[in-house]
């Protein structure tokens, strides 16, 4: 009996010493790894809560001593992190709400977001709109060409009536001392055609200003006078690449006979002809305007009329589209100046 009591004491300590000092295994409960998660947690969040107050108290030592530290000049401060404290006071000072951001990039017509854009971005982004504002350097974004042309008609005309006359008279003779436009020369000397059309343009675009300018007053108040002086500017506007390319002499010759074409009707009053030149240049008279040239798998008859020369030229590009309809522009203002004897010559 005594034995059997020995042996059961034995097994109990056994037991407890088991339980005191478990022994490692490769199993794990999910209760022990919930526990051991929540441990590591407590400490990463107790470490990071310890870095934070360790910041903002080393931030705010040194506020403190940049605010007692008497003034002096910034080449002679030894301490730089007293700049640093400094720095910390504009950047706080932004700190709107996201709905205000929000309202204020609307009202300058900017994107709420960009990609890839966080809140913190978005508001450095609208500071900085507002600083380029203040400094005056964006006073015309978002607006249109022709608005802009609308809102400085005025200043336009000032301009046009401080010219001097004696200037305006030596213009006008100069752009005057070319005669009508030769069409042999396009197959003959295109060089001499460029500045020809270069002059015919000008003198029609200078006569066309001039005649905004001598409307009476009340007419250039109106609407419809507005309109049409914002017109003219924009017209004069869009000629400078073309003026440019003129100058230059690397106009691909296509375009160059059809603009020969359109000067020389246009100088001959036969506007209905000039008009004719002027589609031709715009919207070519191809069956397929956009530039197909390959319509089956199997060469056709009528291959050989789809040519360069049959192009639409409007669809090249922006630029080629504006100087192409400020063309058409100048002619509809020479025939009313200069509207041709024979009324079947009149365009459309």
């Amino acid at each position: 009996m005594d034995g059997l009591l020995a042996e059961v004491a034995a097994k109990r300590k056994a037991i407890s010493d088991d339980q005191l000092n478990p022994k490692p295994s490769k199993y794990m409960r999910r209760g022990e790894l919930e526990r051991l998660r929540e441990e590591q947690e407590r400490k990463e969040k107790a470490e990071k809560e310890a870095e934070i107050t360790a910041e903002k108290q080393r931030k705010e030592e040194l506020v403190r001593k940049a605010s007692k530290a008497p003034s002096r000049p910034a080449s002679y401060s030894p301490h730089p992190e007293i700049r640093e404290g400094a720095s910390l006071i504009p950047e706080s000072s932004f700190n709107i709400s996201n709905e205000e951001t929000i309202r204020r990039l609307r009202s300058k017509g900017q994107p709420i977001r960009l990609f890839a854009e966080s809140d913190k971005d978005r508001r450095l982004r609208l500071r900085a709109l507002e600083l380029i504002e203040e400094k005056g350097h964006d006073k015309q974004a978002g607006q249109n060409d022709f608005k802009k042309a609308l809102e400085d008609v005025e200043s336009v005309e000032r301009e046009l009536k401080n010219k001097n006359s004696k200037g305006k008279k030596k213009g006008e003779v100069e752009l005057a001392g070319e005669g009508v436009l030769d069409l042999s020369l396009v197959k003959t000397d295109p060089d001499k055609l460029y500045p020809i059309i270069y002059y015919a343009l000008k003198r029609v675009l200078n006569e066309w200003g001039e005649a905004m300018d001598e409307r009476p007053e009340h007419v250039k108040r109106t609407t419809q006078g507005k309109l049409a002086a914002a017109t003219q500017v924009q017209s004069a506007e869009y000629l400078k690449p073309l003026f440019k390319t003129l100058r230059s002499r690397s106009l691909p010759p296509d375009m160059l006979a059809r603009m020969s074409e359109i000067v020389h009707y246009m100088q001959k009053r036969q506007y209905q002809k000039a008009n004719d030149s002027y589609l031709r240049l715009s919207i070519g008279n191809a069956p397929w305007p956009i530039g197909v040239t390959m319509v089956g798998i199997h060469e056709r008859s009528a291959r050989e009329k789809i040519s360069s020369d049959q192009v639409a030229h409007v669809l090249n590009d922006e630029v080629s589209r504006k100087y192409i309809q400020s063309l058409k522009r100048l002619l509809t203002f020479s025939q009313t100046k200069y509207p041709p004897e024979d009324v079947s010559q009149l365009m459309g």
